[in-house]
């Protein structure tokens, strides 16, 4: 077992594509340095309490991140493998949100303000709600997406605009990303007038749990492995103060197919079944892995299999979660009744010697073990072939819940056929695609990215101007002269 490294040792950037060793760009952060991090973000609450400089700051940002383009996109790349056409779009996304959260901040739509006027008539007090920051936000970096979901990603970005400072627990697997990106938004702190502090870095295991206990931490937003996610989400709720927890840990994001859809369109839902659960090399937090489909339909399994079959061998995202996928998809291969449609395994290139290939599984329906309900992280699915209406719900009786969760069906069929399929798969995911894939969250006010448990935590959203609502608590004051209310609240 390899020791833990001790504040101060050194963090490596590794090269997925090789396994080799690229810099030393952070240190291991100890308890000293987490502390002065969480007390220097909460002495930056005053300054961000004015939502048009907060909004100013996130357009800087924004602009900083794009002007540098160049340089976070290599950075990016060489730590995740993951492309300068998939960084690139990223990047777009990234910037995209810190300006929706700008606009949400200027906006003070947000802040749900509710005016009851005082009535004599009645005895009724003059009451007046709007919501207040909770405080400093602690927000651990997600792997796969360097950008969007980590230091300069969503989480940050809600937080900011709803008045929390941040402290990043940086991600391993791209810490000279994490480091650029955080330069680059604590410069647009600087120049829009505010503290560098109101968001800051750590580096390291411990540091996490550090972080999640300090007593100035007042929520925390979480995007990895359920292990791990679970384990910071019981040190949150043991803290003498139990603070917020908004974790999303894992999701299978299944996939119905109807008897009629199957039949009607088999190459079109296989070979889009292929590309979704390719896409980024499956290592999207919403990648389709379990597709329920009715049994006797060659003609759809095929197509999954020789699509998903020309797609490029290619690394993950560093050689942890490569031996990961590796060993989850042998054990779930080696299960007994479970057929190999497309095996995966390691296939090197000249480029890229820690390269794999993706995987197809099939099994009964009446053989669904519990190892194939978890998420296998990688370009790995599996097809769960049901024989009739009592295979198909005894199945979706066992499914956990889940980020998103698919139908496609036939538009011919009977909505009294459809509907109730509907609404089993509405019980089990916080997002509901219907004849479509669900790989791609949109940054929109309507889009929700969470689900029940283990998908999430808590009943929020980590995409769209809704996750602002995460950082934020209602507070009512009651018959309060007009001096001493917060400004939106004033007549």
């Amino acid at each position: 077992m390899t020791a833990e490294p001790r504040p101060g040792a050194p963090v490596p950037s590794i090269d997925p594509r090789t396994g080799n060793v690229r810099a030393h760009p952070a240190r291991e952060a100890g308890p000293a340095d987490v502390h002065r991090a969480v007390t220097a973000a909460h002495r930056t609450l005053d300054a961000l309490a004015d939502r048009h400089r907060r909004a100013a700051l996130l357009h800087a940002a924004a602009d900083l991140l794009d002007a540098a383009r160049s340089e976070v996109l290599a950075a990016a790349d060489a730590e995740t493998a993951l492309g300068e056409t998939r960084l690139t779009g990223e990047l777009a996304r990234t910037t995209n949100q810190l300006r929706t959260f700008a606009e949400t901040a200027a906006d003070g739509g947000h802040l749900d303000v509710r005016i009851d006027r005082a009535d004599p008539a009645t005895g009724r007090p003059d009451l007046r709600r709007t919501k207040a920051p909770l405080g400093v936000a602690a927000v651990f970096a997600a792997g796969n997406f360097p950008l969007a979901f980590s230091v300069p990603g969503g989480d940050t970005a809600s937080a900011l605009a709803a008045g929390c400072p941040v402290v990043v627990k940086a991600h391993p697997g791209h810490p000279e990303t994490g480091e650029l990106c955080a330069r680059l938004l604590r410069r647009a702190a600087e120049d829009v007038g505010l503290p560098a502090d109101v968001v800051t870095t750590v580096h390291g295991f411990t540091a996490g749990t550090h972080l999640v206990q300090h007593p100035l931490t007042a929520a925390v937003g979480f995007t990895g492995s359920l292990r791990g996610g679970r384990a910071l989400h019981d040190l949150a709720a043991a803290r003498p103060r139990p603070i917020p927890f908004h974790g999303e840990l894992g999701s299978l994001n299944p996939v119905l197919v109807t008897e009629g859809a199957a039949a009607t369109r088999p190459e079109q839902i296989g070979t889009g079944l292929a590309a979704s659960f390719t896409l980024g090399h499956g290592q999207f937090c919403t990648k389709p892995g379990l597709v329920l489909l009715p049994a006797g339909h060659p003609a759809l399994e095929k197509a999954a299999v020789t699509a998903a079959a020309q797609a490029p061998a290619a690394p993950l995202l560093d050689p942890r979660i490569r031996d990961a996928y590796l060993t989850g998809a042998a054990r779930r291969a080696a299960l007994p009744g479970v057929e190999v449609l497309l095996a995966p395994g390691p296939a090197p290139t000249p480029e890229a010697p820690l390269a794999v290939r993706p995987g197809i599984l099939a099994v009964a329906a009446a053989d669904l073990h519990d190892l194939l309900l978890d998420e296998c992280f990688g370009p790995l699915t599996v097809l769960v072939r049901y024989r009739d209406d009592a295979d198909l719900h005894t199945a979706l009786d066992r499914l956990p819940g889940t980020l998103t969760a698919t139908l496609h069906h036939a538009p011919d069929e009977p909505p009294a056929r459809t509907r109730p399929l509907l609404a089993r798969l509405t019980a089990l995911a916080g997002r509901l695609v219907l004849n479509s894939w669900p790989t791609g969250v949109a940054v929109t006010p309507a889009m929700q990215h969470g689900g029940p448990y283990p998908a999430a935590t808590t009943p929020t959203t980590s995409v769209g101007t809704a996750a602002v609502h995460r950082w934020l608590r209602p507070v009512t004051y009651q018959d309060a002269p007009q001096e001493l209310l917060p400004a939106e609240l004033r007549d």
